[in-house]
């Protein structure tokens, strides 16, 4: 099945219900999306509105993909050229991976659109100091909460459910921060989930863009003044390349894919909403030392992917133990964790302890294969995690790690001691901002 082109056809907001509703199509099928903002808020502001338009321009890459045509028509929706900069890199850059696996080249892909002419900010004047935290339960969410828990009183958490679920694996480490949450619950159109029988494509989404888009329209409703991000330095890291350009499972973790939409949240609303990630100069290294630290989450926090899985009857509630996710985040706890702290926290399945597990830990390292498309850290980082792991007396006696280490070339110390400190760039306001980082 083909078609020549995905249309935006609007948006509506249904503020009886606290509601936003996206409406697509392409071909014959017409798709609608719906996210319910719990606990309301002003819906009838410019703001409000200007960010319901940006997470409409966000929400369509997931339906634009079930036949990804040559041309995204937004139709009577028109763009600024900021607009139009994140919304072409967002479906070129952000479903990279997914044309790469379905061997799909989106390099010529056109947007059609009206210049948006004379279209300034409109106002919004938000409460000061009162950040919303995107959260997912796993170590770098939990380090974000922390630090901004102990500089802002007002701070609030922000979670997204899913087709009205709640997954456990956040709400245990949701509570543990103490901190209020902001709720939002998006539906997908239900013919995704028909997706196969209905001869559409499958793949993977930048799913952390539109999640996004949802917490900047929830910071609105709820006159917040900044939504603080939990991305790191690696996240910018692609892949590998094809044909010249990069493809990154974690593209809209990026710090590009950070500036472009801060840049059009500036469009939208001028300087009132603060979008960055307090992650950004942070390696995956040096955040989980930081979680290390904090042993009030080591028995509640959840990074395996099979934790989410959309179908209920799939979802675990454990560590699986044996996916890419499950072994990158054994291996950068290692160096700073017991080994009996991760034993339990594994729930005995501790990757590390496995032989078999040994060809997903050297694609991690980078000596075979291509690094996982999964949220996982660079190969210099996993390698220095390797290291350090490797010379702690309780690892002495895996058979694993001892042999991953002897075949493994090991960053020098200078290179280790660089990955536990700020590295690159960020948008970080200096009242967020350690000490070492204003300078």
């Amino acid at each position: 099945m083909t078609a020549d082109r995905f249309r935006y056809d609007g948006y509506e907001i249904d503020s009886g219900r606290d509601r936003v509703l996206c409406h697509y199509s392409l071909a014959s099928y017409r798709f609608v999306e719906e996210i319910v903002f719990e606990g309301g808020g002003n819906w009838s502001t410019p703001a409000a509105d200007a960010t319901a338009r940006l997470l409409f321009l966000l929400a369509g890459v997931s339906y634009y993909k079930t036949l990804a045509p040559p041309v995204v028509d937004l139709g009577a929706t028109a763009l600024t050229l900021r607009e139009e900069e994140l919304l072409t890199h967002f479906y070129r850059d952000g479903l990279g991976e997914f044309a790469f696996r379905n061997g799909l080249d989106l390099s010529g892909l056109q947007l059609h659109c009206q210049r948006a002419a004379g279209r300034g900010p409109v106002d919004y004047q938000p409460v000061a100091n009162h950040p919303l935290v995107p959260f997912g339960g796993g170590i770098d969410s939990i380090v974000t909460a922390e630090e901004v828990h102990a500089r802002f009183e007002a701070a609030r958490l922000f979670v997204v459910s899913v087709g009205g679920t709640h997954f456990d694996t956040i709400e245990g480490a949701a509570r543990a921060t103490g901190l209020p949450i902001v709720r939002a619950n998006r539906t997908i159109d239900p013919q995704l989930l028909r997706a196969g029988a209905l001869g559409f494509r499958l793949g993977h989404v930048p799913i952390t863009g539109i999640l996004s888009a949802i917490a900047a329209l929830a910071a609105v409703l709820g006159g917040h003044d900044a939504v603080v991000m939990s991305n790191e330095w690696s996240a910018s890291l692609g892949n590998l390349e094809v044909d010249g350009r990069t493809v990154n499972h974690q593209y809209s973790k990026s710090d590009e894919f950070e500036r472009l939409l801060r840049d059009a949240l500036a469009d939208a609303l001028g300087g009132g909403l603060r979008y960055f990630s307090l992650l950004r100069p942070s390696t995956e290294l040096r955040v989980a030392a930081r979680f290390a630290s904090l042993p009030k989450y080591h028995r509640v926090f959840h990074s395996c992917n099979r934790a989410f899985a959309t179908d209920p009857a799939r979802r675990l509630e454990h560590w699986c133990g044996i996916c890419d996710k499950c072994c990158f985040i054994d291996l950068i706890l290692a160096p700073f964790l017991p080994a009996a702290s991760l034993a339990e926290i594994f729930g005995g399945r501790e990757p590390l302890e496995r032989p078999e597990l040994a060809s997903r830990f050297r694609a991690l390292l980078g000596t075979v294969a291509t690094k996982p498309f999964e949220c996982v850290g660079d190969v210099g980082e996993c390698r220095a995690a390797l290291a350090l792991a490797a010379a702690r007396e309780d690892r002495a006696a895996f058979t694993l790690l001892q042999a991953l280490a002897a075949e493994t070339p090991a960053p020098s110390a200078v290179e280790i001691e660089r990955l536990l400190a700020p590295v690159g760039g960020h948008a970080i306001p200096d009242a967020y901002a350690t000490d070492n980082l204003l300078v």
